[in-house]
This record gives structure tokens, C-alpha cells and sequence, in this order.
């Protein structure tokens, strides 16, 4: 596949190293083309440039890997660009407190989906801290990790479902963008667990077999 990143910071070059690992191109884009040009370079091979050209590279999907405050500026700005494109957003809109920064009574995924109608957004990979991406695989107990995945077309879903299985993690349906609200509520609850805490938050839910009624 085509992978545009859009930003340089920690996730883009967590996932972004882990596609290139499996064979994907991908091209960084940054407001600050050095920055782009230099996780490039470590990412290895891939190509560099300004924000609009990785929309244009991105043929397969694009990755929107930036703060949640600046995510909806990012793509107000490349909304024709975008239209038809696969726009995975991994944002976690949590500010102090731990609680959802979002004010609009939209999701994060929302608001982008809002600011790029053409676009066919998908949420994904904002569970977990850049460093677990970086693991290859991200299995734990033997068991690989589980990525839940919210989006509106098909296709675009398909796409989202093998780039999670090229990270060596299974993908989870988790409905439509209707519902990423729900997956970035649930950030919000384990960063305030894992951080605020020092919980183990996997502990909260117990095994497939007692989660259900029994018959």
C-alpha cells in the first residue's frame, strides 16, 4: 500500500516504521519539512515532504497522526485533497482530568469526518501508547493485541483491518464513526486507570466466557 502520514511526532514514526517494516510505502508530511525529511531517515526509505504532497502519496490511506487541537485545522486545510481518501484518525482528545476535551458534542473522529466530508474516516490505533506500536508483534500472555476499528465505508475499513494485521495485532468491528465516541471515551477511562492510578486496567474485563449471560 500507499501510507501518507500527516505529522512527525511519536505515532507517525511508531506506525509509520512498523508499514515500511511490512513492505507499505509511506511518505511523511510535516509543516516543518526537516522534521519530516528526519523521520524520513528513520523510518527508512520512505519519502518526505509537506502536508498536501503526503495526502497526494497516501493513494491507499492517509494516517493522521497529530494533537487533537490541531487535527481539525490539519484537515480543514486539505479537505480537497482528501475527498476519497481513507483517513485513519489515532487522536485521543483527553485533557486534564483525564476527561474528553471534546466541546462539540461530536468525537474527534467527528469533527474531522465534518472538516473533510470527502473523506471516509476511520478510528483506529489510539488505545494504546506509541511504544506498544513499537513492539513487533504486540502480543501479551501469548495472545496478540486486539485493535478496535470504527468507520462508515466498507472499503475504507477493509483497508484500516490489514494494516492493523500487518502491525501483528487483530482488528475488532467496532461499528461506525457513530461509535468512536464510545472508543475514545474509552481512552480516556484507561489513561486516567493506567496513568492517574498506576491500575492494571486489563484487569477490568473479564474473559469472553464470563462476559456473556450464561444460558
Amino acid at each position: 500500500m500507499r501510507i501518507g502520514i500527516l505529522g512527525t511526532g511519536n505515532m507517525a514514526d511508531a506506525l509509520g516504521r512498523q508499514w515500511a517494516r511490512a513492505g507499505h510505502e509511506v511518505f511523511v508530511g510535516g509543516r516543518d519539512a526537516g522534521r519530516a525529511a528526519e523521520l524520513a531517515a528513520r523510518i527508512g526509505g520512505a519519502g518526505s515532504g509537506g502536508l498536501a504532497a503526503a495526502v497526494e502519496s497516501g493513494t491507499d490511506a492517509v494516517l493522521l497522526a497529530v494533537p487533537y487541537a490541531a487535527a481539525v485545522e490539519v484537515v480543514s486545510g486539505l479537505e480537497v485533497a482528501l475527498r476519497g481518501r481513507v483517513l485513519i484518525d489515532c487522536s485521543n482528545a483527553v485533557g486534564p482530568g483525564f476527561v474528553l476535551a471534546t466541546r462539540s458534542g461530536r468525537s474527534a473522529a467527528g469533527e474531522i469526518a465534518a472538516a473533510a466530508p470527502g473523506a471516509h474516516v476511520v478510528k483506529a490505533f489510539n488505545l494504546c501508547h506509541e511504544d506498544v506500536w513499537r513492539l513487533t508483534p504486540p502480543v501479551f500472555g501469548g495472545r496478540p493485541l486486539a485493535v478496535p476499528v470504527a468507520g462508515d465505508s466498507a472499503e475504507a475499513l477493509a483497508v484500516v483491518r490489514r494494516l492493523v494485521r500487518d502491525l501483528g495485532c487483530e482488528p475488532l468491528n467496532a461499528g461506525g464513526l457513530d461509535r468512536a465516541g464510545l472508543i475514545e471515551a474509552t481512552a480516556a477511562l484507561l489513561i486516567g486507570l493506567w496513568v492517574g492510578e498506576g491500575a492494571d486496567a486489563q484487569a477490568i474485563a473479564p474473559p469472553l466466557d464470563f462476559a456473556q449471560p450464561v444460558s
